[in-house]
């Protein structure tokens, strides 16, 4: 329980420093806190998204992995961001992503931050 909530954290992190760099990427709650609870159930949504979804693409999307030497992998988290933006407008969540581009950068910097904040905050095994 504790490494989910962390995992959790670690990802509404890296949505809000996302959120704040690219352009193309909205996260309009009012206060900050209102601005902290978004992007934690944002953060859920995308875990959700990433447990459920995220393999079955990748099991289609198998020989584009061959073929791009794994590079498809950017494009398919880009989906997952992009897919998580709609499931957030479905539960009223004031966050959202204009398009693929933002989506694509988005979440280059949601992997690098998340990465940087995994080796600061490893998980005890």
């Amino acid at each position: 329980m504790l490494r989910f909530v962390g995992k959790t954290l670690i990802n509404a992190v890296a949505i809000w420093v996302a959120a704040w760099i690219v352009k193309g990427i909205n996260l309009t709650a009012g206060d900050w806190q209102h601005k902290a609870l978004t992007v934690v159930l944002v953060a859920l949504v995308f875990g959700v998204v990433n447990f459920a979804i995220k393999p079955i693409v990748k099991l289609f999307s198998l020989p584009l992995f061959v073929l791009t030497l794994g590079l498809i992998t950017f494009v398919i988290n880009a989906l997952m961001l992009w897919l998580t933006s709609w499931a957030s407008g479905r539960l009223s969540l004031d966050f959202h992503v204009n398009g693929f581009g933002p989506a694509l950068l988005g979440s280059l910097i949601i992997s690098i931050v998340a990465w940087a904040l995994h080796l600061a905050f490893p998980d005890e095994k």
